[in-house]
């Protein structure tokens, strides 16, 4: 798998300065945002140099291309997670704004007074804030199924939560701090059984694992580009078409119309209806080059080195006194993402450090407070792993950490 960093300029240009890991950059920072590679940025550059025109709207051959470019980046991504058809797919700006348009259309239309919304205690906050105001709104009630403190997993107990009073469930595919995968097919059976949609936040499960949302029975399914080597400012949501054709617009203005007069408009069909105004088409581009390319490396080839290495570092921070393991300790289970404290040593500091020895991880809440206090852990570290790090890296990796709490002035 490591030949694939020369495909990354960032590895390509470190690689090739330096021999020594001392002198490289680590970065263990993947579950905020992967690195691009060449196919991606040049994917981008040929829309503007050679395609940049209105797509949707011109009747001429540049503009034409440039549609084609657009709409044939949305059959990228509904082939990438198996969608029925293309129109399934809408393009966002992120999964917090495929979260956020489901909220404020679907939710909105369809909870009442004394309707529950389910989430998870392991949510990212965008996955939280939306169902609050939601419920804010319309008079109803979030619930919060909780996780097992020591698997990092919902215990199936949990799911009793959801019940004929339930509207929607919202809930992660992969944990970004636990890096759980949820058992989403169960969840969206139930929720079924039920009356309730359920909503998935895919942005960490989709660069790791394979995702087949007509497998899972997914209702919605939010994607961010920049998690998976696409341009950030771009991700998708899918929805099953009978939900979408029945939901309003998110926003409304130029090309997500049929016909507008004086007092009253038309909306145009799904997926337009819901991507008002001049699209980032060149973000498109990149995206679907960014899902090629993760595609000719092999998202299961992608899953077992992303497990290799979080073993190896599970493993060697086990052996690493005062050092804890948030949630699982089998590697298997983590999709990559190992987040961790250390004794005496806050983890702003830890980041701090290890920055100082060109190592770049996360520290904070992860945008997931409500994760935080309930394990009361306020703040971690994380080190989020993908394909193009290494086994020496990790190794360099254990031997820092293992000098954290003497850089800090501890005598242990």
């Amino acid at each position: 798998m490591n030949d694939f960093r020369k495909d990354f300029p960032l590895f390509k240009s470190i690689d090739e300065k330096s021999s020594a890991l001392n002198d490289s950059l680590i970065y263990f920072d993947t579950a905020a945002t992967a690195q691009r590679p060449f196919c991606v940025l040049e994917a981008m550059n040929s829309f503007y140099a050679q395609n940049n025109a209105n797509p949707l709207r011109g009747i001429y051959d540049l503009s034409e291309r440039a549609t084609k470019i657009y709409e044939d980046a949305r059959s990228t991504v509904a082939n990438f997670i198996n969608a029925k058809e293309a129109r399934e797919i809408i393009f966002t700006r992120n999964s917090s704004e495929s979260l956020n348009l489901v909220a404020y259309t679907y939710g909105m239309q369809n909870v009442h007074s004394g309707d529950e919304i389910v989430v998870s205690i392991m949510e990212h906050h965008s996955n939280i804030l939306p169902w609050q105001f939601v419920c804010s709104q319309k008079g109803a009630t979030l619930k919060f199924m909780y996780v097992d403190k020591e698997s990092g997993e919902i215990p199936e107990s949990e799911f009793a939560k959801i019940t004929p009073k339930t509207k929607i469930v919202a809930v992660t595919q992969v944990s970004n701090v636990l890096g759980t995968t949820n058992p989403i097919k169960k969840i969206a059976e139930i929720a079924h059984k039920n009356g309730a949609v359920i909503v998935v936040d895919g942005a960490q499960s989709s660069p790791h694992i394979k995702v087949d949302v007509q497998a899972l029975d997914a209702d919605f399914f939010a994607m961010s580009s920049h998690k998976l080597c696409g341009p950030m400012g771009i991700g998708a949501l899918y929805g099953k078409i009978n939900l979408l054709e029945n939901m309003p617009p998110f926003l409304r203005g130029g090309e997500m119309i049929e016909y507008v007069t004086e007092t009253e408009a038309t909306w145009a069909e799904v997926p337009h209806k819901f991507e008002a105004g001049t699209v980032s088409a060149g973000d498109a581009a990149g995206f679907a080059a960014a899902v090629k390319y993760i595609q000719s490396v092999g998202i299961e080839n992608i899953s077992k080195h992303d497990n290799l290495l979080a073993v190896k570092l599970i493993e060697g921070l086990k052996k690493i006194p005062h050092v804890s393991i948030v949630g699982n300790k089998d590697g298997n289970k983590r999709c990559g993402i190992v987040t961790f404290t250390v004794d005496g040593v806050h983890p702003h500091d830890i980041a701090t450090l290890l920055s100082d020895e060109k190592i770049a991880i996360r520290a904070g809440h992860h945008c997931a407070q409500p994760l935080g206090a309930y394990l009361g852990v306020p703040a971690t570290a994380r080190a989020s792993l993908y394909f193009y790090n290494t086994e020496e890296e990790i190794d360099f990796f254990l031997s820092k950490v293992a000098k954290l709490r003497e850089w800090s002035g501890y005598k242990d």
